[in-house]
């Protein structure tokens, strides 16, 4: 395959490749998903992980319709890749993609809650054993070597569950030997303390290197000692090469040149000779080493290889099991038939899903919340759509069931956890749709084509305007499956357009057959809306002792949310530095309701 064939690779990015690793290794580094190769080859980390997300899910990466979409599944990568074993597992999880099929969602789902139950049924010994071993395979720069050593040491703590698997039935003799001669040959050169002979000759042309560095040194020596005579001299200089470099006589004396003029000639011929001869010995056995351990690693080649991609395989899936772990997150059920995609639908001639969908979660928490320790995250139960969440599993606080209705408009308090819902409910969307354990007790989802995801941004021009409906209207407008979770959308437009394009919105969505919730304060403009559509509110109770607001941000269905004023006037007037400030808050109090203000200040302190 041409390397301008992959998405992102342009010719600036090819003559990168090519003239650092060339294609055939350029390819294969893009069809593995190796993120590192690329890096290391002069890609930014981030270009690289963008042409692997495309060359290995590029269909799924379609059902990320906006931008706010594509920006929580980065923010659920990074999530996930803060629990990798390995920097490679770390760089498999960057690439991960929503999954084409749901048959690839369950696969994926099989084997991250395998290693979830096989790392969870661990002792602790054991899972420092096999963190260590990975620890160590990072540091080794995950060489054949590494990963043959991480191999052993996992069969040394004899785990033969879930990914565990893969290497269970591993030879380990034969990964001994590989390992040793892997280790040996380590750096294109045989290893001092492999071969005895090999060390005694390098150690041999060593002390002949040091004497010849220092030959006229020697001979001042020989001479301080007396030694004038031809013979005497050589007998002596003999005697020192022998004392101090592990050759024999036989090839000092086959060393010793018959035509030097003077000592310095004799001297320097003869370390020159020998450092020749140990040196031609040297590469001759190192060798004959070599050959020896290149049969041995050729030998066990089936066994590393298998333990490479074992080792590999292992860490990714202990890596996204250790995330599902780290948020208590559990299956989803995939409900309603899975449909055709989006562009497979439209070749046919058809733009519509007329199958049942659904959204819906039991105490679902939000992983941006609980990631940043937030102690008093609420789990919450919502539903979109053909579900069947029980009224056994529905707080009291939300009054009722939710119906079946596929659109709902959600109201409420200001700071009430609306927009945290919407960000809970596309988490546990994108998650499912990896393939991935979401963060609720129970979940039911409908795998979507698109997903528009669209966050509350506060600005009011024309261009931001055309800009957000160029990106929700399309995914509703060209068929496939399409959850819309939108927020504010009254916060880049005048109030009364606002609520007409929002009504819209809605009314498209329903006749769209499409899942959907939209956050807004304009819930009473928005009548009527179309039946299939409901509207759920989220209410605020009161003040605490510390006057921070209270809010069950448990929704109530089919009800709308109370944006409670007078509790944010109650923390002004009780918060107000002196007499005129206070008296100025006294009378937006009034506005709203005097009495309101003072029994909620009434019952701050009552809780207090």
């Amino acid at each position: 395959m041409r390397l301008e064939e992959y998405w992102g690779v342009g010719p600036k990015t090819r003559e990168t490749l090519v003239e650092e690793l060339g294609v055939e290794r350029a390819v294969r580094a893009i069809e593995s998903g190796d993120v590192r190769t690329l890096s290391e080859a002069g890609l930014p980390r981030g270009r690289a992980t963008q042409i692997l997300r495309r060359a290995t899910g590029g269909d799924g990466m379609e059902i990320l319709a906006t931008s706010d979409a594509r920006a929580a599944y980065k923010e659920l990568l990074d999530l996930a890749v803060e629990r990798a074993v390995t920097e490679r597992a770390a760089d498999r999880i960057r690439v991960l993609t929503p999954c084409s099929t749901r048959e690839e969602m369950d696969d994926r789902l099989d084997a991250v809650l395998e290693a979830r139950d096989a790392w969870t049924n661990l002792p602790e010994d054991d899972r420092e054993t096999v963190l260590e071993a990975y620890k160590r395979y990072d540091e080794r720069d995950e060489s054949e070597l590494a990963a043959v050593e991480a191999a052993l040491a996992l069969l040394e703590a004899e785990i033969d569950a879930g990914p565990f698997e893969a290497i269970a039935d591993l030879e380990r003799e034969a990964l001994e030997e590989a390992a040793a001669a892997l280790s040996a040959l380590e750096g294109g050169r045989v290893r001092e303390g492999t071969d005895d002979e090999l060390d005694r000759v390098r150690t041999a042309l060593g002390a002949v290197e040091d004497l010849d560095a220092n030959a006229l040194e020697l001979i001042d020596e020989l001479r301080s000692e007396g030694v004038r005579d031809v013979d005497r001299f050589r007998e002596a200089f003999e005697d020192r090469v022998l004392r101090e470099t592990d050759v024999t006589i036989d090839q000092v004396r086959a060393a010793m040149p018959t035509d030097a003029a003077d000592a310095t000639d004799f001297v320097g011929g003869t370390l020159r000779n020998l450092r020749t001869s140990l040196t031609e010995a040297v590469d001759e056995r190192e060798a004959a080493v070599t050959r020896d351990l290149e049969a041995s690693i050729a030998d066990a080649r089936a066994e590393i290889d298998r333990a490479v991609s074992a080792v590999d395989e292992i860490a990714l899936e202990l890596s996204l099991a250790r995330f599902a772990l780290a948020y208590d997150c559990t299956r989803p059920t995939f409900v309603g038939d899975e449909a055709p995609r989006a562009s497979d639908r439209a070749s046919a001639g058809s733009t519509r899903d007329d199958g049942a969908g659904a959204v819906s979660v039991v105490n679902a928490r939000n992983l941006t919340l609980a990631a940043a320790d937030e102690a008093s995250v609420q789990p919450v139960t919502y539903a979109l759509g053909s579900h069947t969440v029980g009224a056994k599993e529905v707080p009291e606080a939300a009054d009722s069931t939710p119906g079946d209705e596929r659109v709902a408009v959600l109201t409420g308090a200001n700071s009430g956890g609306k927009t945290t819902l919407l960000e809970t409910l596309c988490q546990v969307v994108l998650l499912a749709s990896m393939g991935l354990p979401v963060p609720a007790d129970r979940a039911e989802v409908t795998p979507v084509d698109a997903l528009v995801f669209h966050r509350r941004h506060a600005s009011f021009n024309a261009g931001v305007l055309e800009s957000t409906l160029r990106s929700v209207v399309p995914p509703l407008s060209g068929g496939g499956r399409t959850l819309m979770l939108v927020d504010e959308f009254e916060a880049i437009t005048e109030p009364g357009s606002a609520a007409d394009l929002l009504h819209g919105l809605v009314t498209l969505t329903v006749e769209r057959d499409a899942l959907g919730v939209f956050v807004t304060h304009l819930a009473e403009d928005l009548e009527p809306l179309p039946t299939e559509a409901r509207v759920d509110g989220i209410f605020a109770e009161g003040l605490s002792p510390e006057l921070e607001l209270l809010v069950d941000y448990q929704p109530r269905f089919g009800t709308v949310g109370r944006s409670t004023p007078e509790f944010i006037v109650s923390r002004l007037v009780a918060n107000a530095s002196d007499r005129s400030e206070r008296a100025g808050f006294e009378t937006l109090a009034a506005a709203v309701g005097h009495e309101a203000v003072q029994r909620t200040l009434a019952d701050a302190r009552w809780r207090e």
